[in-house]
């Protein structure tokens, strides 16, 4: 019997388009899906460039209107892998079609953006998906397994750092990533928004926050020709209206505490999304540059042999998902989370289960950095309303 047809139209097509469309293609190769997902069309506003996009990554068809796209009856999925400023508008045209809708982090520009869209998807009564694809790692699977089961005891602390340096150099170009109408926030929504999110997932929502935000290059050179993180610089020079770097402490609902610095200066650093969780009866450590391990000490250890243990997260009948992959030890890669994304989601679909995480996860992290924005401007500490 023929496997349903998922069919997805996937609005952006450059880097997140590029990890999204690898993951339509993985995902059915790899896990057992009740449907098939069916790469449909691929959206772009330049005709040349989505019709090469479209034939080089293996969708049916390309098109430049979202807005036609959205409402043909062949759809039924539409992810959302634009720049930060569009999301809103395609996710609640979506919505109102009736299509399940997966969408990039942050969610959206603002609480209220985030806030329409949730209330769109769950008007609709369609499944909703935001791309926090970190959730997605089986070390931060397996690190959620152990706090629940109390391997670390009462959790005291949280410290997590998201590292960067890819704009360092003064004469890098203004891309759209350094202007808030077309990003939202700096490093804070970029990076801190994943770092807020694996908070939120491994220990429940954060209260109130005390937040400090800095520009340290005030002015860049315009950018001309852009294509994803890259771009060609003129003469002529413009004001960088984002944050490079951000600081802010953290109280939890459960009465943790919490440190987050997020940066795109932190020189050496190419990607490094690192935390730390300490607890009574012991501590986890993460690096997503070294993604498929986890430390883990327990102080439940004889004496003589206490010491942080180096964890090889590969063992398929262990760790969720490495069944579907390779034998133990063979390790996996930054592109597998936003398959195993894609797996979930599918599986939500068809399954008529939650989607994680969702809109409501999106609209928390949302409400998390407009609180560390507030506070950085008036130097207070601010509750999550």
């Amino acid at each position: 019997m023929a496997k349903k047809k998922l069919n997805v139209a996937l609005i952006g097509y450059k880097f997140m388009g590029k990890a999204h469309s690898n993951a339509f293609r993985q995902a059915p190769a790899f896990f057992d899906l009740d449907a098939e997902p069916v790469m449909k069309v691929l959206v772009g506003r330049d005709a040349a460039g989505v019709k090469a996009a479209a034939e080089k990554m293996g969708w049916e068809g390309y098109a430049t209107d979202y807005r036609e796209v959205v409402s043909r009856p062949d759809i039924d999925l539409v992810d959302i892998t634009t720049g930060n400023t569009s999301h809103a508008e395609i996710a609640i045209a979506a919505a109102k079609a009736g299509k399940h809708v997966f969408c990039e982090k942050p969610l959206a520009m603002s609480v209220a953006e985030a806030s329409e869209m949730l209330r769109a998807v769950e008007e609709a009564g369609v499944k909703h998906c935001v791309n926090f694809n970190y959730r997605k790692l089986p070390a931060i699977q397996l690190a959620k397994r152990l706090i629940d089961e109390g391997a670390i005891g009462r959790v005291f602390h949280w410290r997590s750092v998201y590292l960067q340096d890819w704009i360092i150099d003064p004469e890098f170009p203004l891309v759209w990533r350094l202007q808030k109408e077309e990003a939202g926030s700096g490093a804070l929504g970029d990076l801190a928004a994943h770092s807020i999110d694996l908070a939120h997932f491994l220990l429940g929502k954060i209260a109130t926050v005390s937040g400090l935000l800095e520009t340290f290059i005030k002015e860049r050179p315009l950018a001309t020709a852009m294509g994803g993180l890259q771009a060609t610089a003129s003469a002529q020079r413009g004001p960088v209206t984002v944050d490079d770097g951000a600081l802010f402490l953290a109280r939890f609902e459960s009465g943790v505490i919490g440190t987050f610095e997020a940066t795109r200066f932190a020189a050496g650093h190419r990607n490094g999304n690192i935390l730390e969780i300490n607890g009574s009866e012991g501590s986890l450590r993460f690096n997503l540059e070294r993604m498929n391990e986890l430390e883990f000490y327990s102080r439940r250890d004889p004496g003589h042999i206490q010491g942080f243990r180096d964890i090889l997260v590969t063992e398929g009948g262990e760790h969720r998902w490495m069944g579907a992959w390779w034998p133990p030890g063979h390790i996996i890669g930054w592109e597998h989370t936003f398959t195993h994304q894609v797996a979930d989601l599918v599986e939500a679909i068809t399954r008529d289960k939650p989607a994680t995480p969702d809109f409501r996860d999106g609209l928390q992290a949302q409400l998390v950095l407009d609180a560390v924005e507030r506070s950085a401007q008036s130097g207070q500490w601010v509750a999550i309303e």
